[in-house]
């Protein structure tokens, strides 16, 4: 286990991004079709092709799901995504043609400094093709500023992309990619301590715990650009992944419970400033009992994406443009822990 998303076999993730334009794109490539389903719950969604991913409609699995900065111009990324798929013959078949599925979401991040006087098309097709070919390269990735996470940001600090993984007593794998674009923040006050911090392990974000006690001030609302914080610019998008056997609905279920993952992260979340989405999707190699075993999937899972989300600002790093937001290890990496 490398506590990250690809310890669930069968799932690849590459990034490609462009450092001039702050801004990139993240591909999830699944070897086989996974089943899948989405839970929204952010008030300003950028979405593509998840109409699909309702239960009552009938394509039941995908073969690539596109996380990816650029607001709306992002949602070329997953064009790039299926024009490579395209070209391995994946997709799925009606007679002759085979039309690969790949729902996506997007961050907002075309205010972070980074040139964004591209011309008439944007780059995320070319980034969304790219990003694909370096996921067939191999089982490893980058987390902080990398790909989709490169041009995110927090209230208070750099944003960035995430992954952790848990194993439940069953030995079901599940495992969460996050890209952090809150409109709140994830850490507590002004001091170094991740919100997430029950959750941690083995240091994975720094070992700070929480403070001694809560002070009015720590529980203050902290949202990014304060009074003029506007609709639209912000959210935290991600995957769930998991090697159960699952229904449709039933990742639908694990999307809903999972995404509880953002609350114990992110403060506050879920506004209508943000767009947050969470995709689940399923493997489906093991067994698992339907009532309280997902029960308990779910919950892991809600874990490992908070747990994502910390890790993600916490390998994050400041953008080179005058006034970024400075990243965590900027800020507290030296210090002792708390």
């Amino acid at each position: 286990m490398k506590n990250l998303l690809t310890d669930i076999a069968g799932v690849r993730v590459g990034h490609a991004e462009d450092a001039k334009l702050a801004s990139g794109t993240t591909a999830i490539i699944f070897d086989s079709p996974a089943v899948a389903a989405i839970d929204v719950r952010g008030g300003g969604p950028g979405t593509r092709e998840v109409s699909l991913l309702d239960v009552a409609n009938t394509v039941e699995r995908v073969d690539a799901i596109t996380l990816s900065g650029g607001s709306a111009f992002g949602l070329d990324s997953a064009g790039g995504v299926q024009a490579w798929l395209a070209e391995q013959g994946r997709g799925f078949r009606i007679r002759e043609a085979v039309i690969p599925v790949v729902p996506g979401a997007i961050v907002f991040d075309l205010l972070n400094g980074g040139d964004k006087a591209w011309g008439r098309f944007s780059p995320y097709r070319d980034l969304g093709y790219a990003a694909a070919a370096a996921a067939a390269a191999g089982n490893d990735f980058a987390l902080g500023s990398v790909g989709a996470g490169l041009g995110a940001t927090t209230a208070t600090l750099k944003g960035g992309l995430g992954s952790a993984s848990a194993t439940m007593r069953s030995g079901v794998k599940v495992a969460a990619i996050m890209v952090v674009n809150a409109v709140g923040s994830v850490t507590v006050g002004t001091g170094p301590w991740f919100w997430a911090a029950p959750f941690e392990q083995n240091g994975e974000f720094g070992a700070r715990g929480l403070p001694e006690k809560f002070t009015p001030d720590m529980l203050a609302m902290r949202i990014k650009g304060g009074a003029a914080a506007n609709a639209g610019e912000n959210t935290t998008i991600g995957l769930v992944v998991t090697d159960a056997i699952l229904t449709k609905a039933q990742a639908k279920r694990l999307a809903m419970i999972a995404q509880t993952g953002f609350a114990r992260a992110i403060y506050p979340v879920h506004a209508p400033l943000d767009g947050d989405v969470l995709f689940a999707a399923a493997t489906c190699e093991k067994p698992i009992e339907p009532l309280v075993e997902l029960t308990e999937l779910g919950m892991v899972a809600a874990n490992v994406v908070a747990r994502a989300i910390a890790r993600g600002v916490y390998n994050a790093t400041a953008l080179p443009f005058p006034g970024a937001l400075p990243a965590w290890k900027d800020r507290f990496g030296s210090q002792p822990n708390a």
